[in-house]
């Protein structure tokens, strides 16, 4: 690719639905730092879109994340401190990018096709939902060279089982699509040619609904997932409370109760 292509591209559908994709397939859309910061951006851009409903993490070629540029750290041994300040700042700002995709209003999903590995599956993990490609891999194979994920630990910990995760990061041994399934790390598993168009259907089905009850929705769902059951029930209660006054959700009720087909205001 040419050296001035953009690193993400961004294309907004009218029906709500944004996809973004990483577009450095020479380099296994490894998450360079000036990568990280162009997805911290664009996350940040969406999170105040109000037309953006849904979006979609896709990767051009056949790598959909090969996780940090091994080429950028090992350039940076050189530096006089050894490269801690780089690896720190790089470390910081990738964190930074999934907390953001937690974050976002917005429901994320990532539409994997081919390998994702290191902080490329953490960032798979991360995301809200993930359909993958039949012969997607997935793996944390930091400990093969020395470096364990610890990071992309924080996130696969939370989508999987704990010794799941535990055999992954231990092993670095790729998993196959079929076994993420299994495990939960995806939610669907299609033929190749048909990986956007499953999450683009997800994205438009997402879409559809109230963005209000999404967005309140899924900011209780990460914040009581943290919680001890009775502190996670009481947060959840007041939320419900909350989603019963807006709008939309008597619209919603109405609507049923009426067998018609609710109209949506946001609020």
């Amino acid at each position: 690719m040419a050296g001035d292509a953009p690193l993400l591209l961004r294309e907004d559908g009218a029906d709500g639905v944004t996809v973004l994709t990483l577009n450095r397939p020479a380099a296994r859309n490894s998450l360079s730092l000036v990568m990280l910061e162009t997805l911290e951006n664009a996350f940040a851009a969406i999170g105040e879109d109000a037309r953006v409903r849904c979006l979609v993490l896709a990767a051009n070629g056949p790598v959909f994340s090969a996780g940090h540029d091994l080429k950028e750290i090992t350039a940076h041994r050189q530096d006089p401190d050894g490269g801690r300040a780089f690896y720190d700042r790089a470390m910081s700002t990738c964190a930074r990018v999934m907390q953001a995709i937690t974050a976002l209003p917005q429901p994320v999903i990532a539409a994997v096709q081919g390998v994702a590995t290191a902080a490329g599956c953490q960032l798979v993990a991360t995301c809200d939902l993930a359909v993958a490609a039949e012969d997607a891999r997935f793996a944390t194979p930091g400990v093969d060279i020395g470096l364990f994920c610890t990071t992309p630990s924080v996130p696969l910990a939370r989508a999987v089982p704990r010794k799941a995760a535990m055999e992954m990061l231990l092993t670095g041994e790729m998993v196959d699509a079929p076994t993420a399934l299994r495990i939960g790390l995806v939610n669907r598993v299609v033929p190749g040619p048909l990986v956007m168009e499953t999450a683009l259907g997800l994205a438009r089905h997402i879409a559809a609904r109230s963005a209000l009850t999404v967005r309140t929705g899924k900011r209780a769902f990460y914040a009581q997932i943290e919680q001890p059951l009775a502190e996670a029930y009481a947060q959840a209660a007041c939320v419900m409370t909350e989603n019963l006054m807006a709008h939309d959700a008597a619209e919603g009720i109405g609507a049923f109760v009426a067998k018609r087909k609710p109209v949506w205001e946001d609020r």
